[in-house]
């Protein structure tokens, strides 16, 4: 009806061909995320930053973490209604069911695809790395950590930490995996009463959701100042000199997962389900504001949005899947934990045997949605499979001061996979749409 129209008014992308592109987002916020990395580098060659450029870099740090904050405010108030209405609204729970259950069975796909790639390849690729012994020296005694309390990386405490004993709470403290098992709880159970509560409750949502997707667009529309101010302090702190052990380590990170984000297009093209410059275009706003947010829950809204106006996708992928994927799913595990344990085992002189790789890469898998919501989570679980094939713990404080620049890659490949996820599980018949 008209409100239907309204909303797409509102919300769809501007099809004028004579729109300047510097208006469009994607053009925006790229734009951003090159000017405020080469501003930085060049900032980084003062050899003691001027009171101008400190003041200026305190600044720009203020005014994109207020960005970051802004974004990330918007995703519990819009996963929560969207996924209520993808599961509640749909016609049959029990095919909603299969959907997530065919998207875990995507998601272990690619794990496991990705933890043998990397395996294979990087151990190769490591051969030919020859570390000074003085500066590996200097290196490792920079190797700081603090490691938690082991109780806050057991398999009891992340089990609890599941059911929260208060759900407002666990919103409040942005704590998303147990806010999306209670939504998919109360989901499934408001599709099974009657019609007139379940209705006016997804009238309820269904309004809510349409309201925080305008949100989103506003804030997507300073994405090209927000990312410039984070790309500048970033460039700042890493600088030009990239050199020995630590750039062959960014090298083969980021190669690798360039590779696998690759493989994903070439994956989405042979499928044939939607086109691939298509799947492309609306990569676009979620891949840099993940770049530079390094962050896949702060790309979810502007992948739920692209996935509704470019790709066309249903309800059940735009609200169920992909705040599923961005809550659970981590394919990059599957290679930055093979990478950082070959390594710190080069670092430290240690020989990894195929056999403790092996098990690095099958923990990669394994433990890939059980990821703890603290900091540095995802490197601090691996703190007891060090310990079991007799890597240095303290290793680990290197690979979480190396991560800035490999994380902007890995959530490129996280938003990518989760993107493809809700793509793949999409009934063909629904994305016809997308197709043309």
């Amino acid at each position: 009806g008209w409100r239907r129209a309204v909303r797409r008014r509102t919300l769809a992308p501007m099809s004028d061909s004579r729109r300047s592109p510097l208006k469009s987002t994607g053009v925006q916020v790229t734009l951003g995320l090159v000017l405020g990395l080469a501003l930085g580098m060049l900032l980084s060659n003062e050899t003691a930053p001027s009171t101008f450029t400190s003041g200026l870099l305190a600044t720009l740090d203020v005014v994109g973490t207020a960005w970051i904050n802004a974004v990330r405010m918007t995703v519990i108030p819009l996963v929560v209604p969207l996924l209520i209405v993808g599961v509640a609204g749909g016609d049959d729970l029990r095919q909603t069911g299969a959907v997530g259950a065919k998207a875990f069975g995507w998601m272990l796909l690619l794990l496991v695809a990705c933890a043998v790639f990397s395996s294979v390849v990087s151990s190769v690729w490591f051969e030919s790395l020859v570390l000074d012994p003085a500066a590996t020296a200097r290196l490792r005694a920079t190797a700081k950590i603090d490691v938690p309390p082991a109780d806050a990386l057991s398999v009891r405490t992340f089990i609890l930490s599941l059911i929260p004993l208060n759900p407002i709470k666990a919103a409040a403290d942005g704590t998303l995996l147990p806010v999306v098992l209670f939504t998919l709880l109360y989901a499934f159970a408001l599709g099974r009463v009657a019609d007139g509560p379940r209705l006016a409750q997804l009238g309820f949502f269904r309004g809510m959701a349409d309201t925080m997707l305008v949100v989103v667009r506003w804030m997507l529309a300073l994405g090209g100042l927000g990312i410039f101010a984070l790309a500048t302090v970033l460039g700042q702190k890493l600088g030009t000199n990239v050199l020995g052990a630590i750039g062959f380590y960014f090298i083969v990170n980021i190669v690798l997962h360039l590779i696998a984000t690759a493989g994903i297009y070439v994956v989405i093209s042979l499928s044939g389900r939607v086109s691939v410059l298509t799947f492309a275009r609306a990569m676009v706003p979620a891949s840099v504001v993940g770049m530079g947010t390094r962050s896949s829950l702060a790309s979810l809204p502007a992948m739920v949005k692209s996935a509704t106006d470019l790709l066309k996708l249903p309800p059940t992928a735009t609200g169920f899947v992909l705040p599923l994927c961005a809550s659970v799913f981590k394919l990059t595990s599957a290679i930055y934990w093979v990478v950082g344990a070959l390594f710190i085992a080069k670092l430290y002189g240690i020989d990894l045997s195929t056999a403790n790789l092996a098990l690095v890469a099958a923990s990669s898998v394994v433990l890939n949605f059980s990821t703890p919501g603290i900091p540095s989570g995802g490197m601090l679980l691996q703190v007891p499979l060090y310990t079991s094939i007799g890597l240095p713990v303290e290793g680990i404080g290197i690979l979480i001061a190396l991560d800035t620049l490999p994380d902007m890659f890995k959530t490129l490949l996280n938003v990518t996979s989760d993107m493809m996820v809700a793509v793949m599980t999409t009934p063909r018949e629904q994305l016809v749409d997308a197709r043309a």
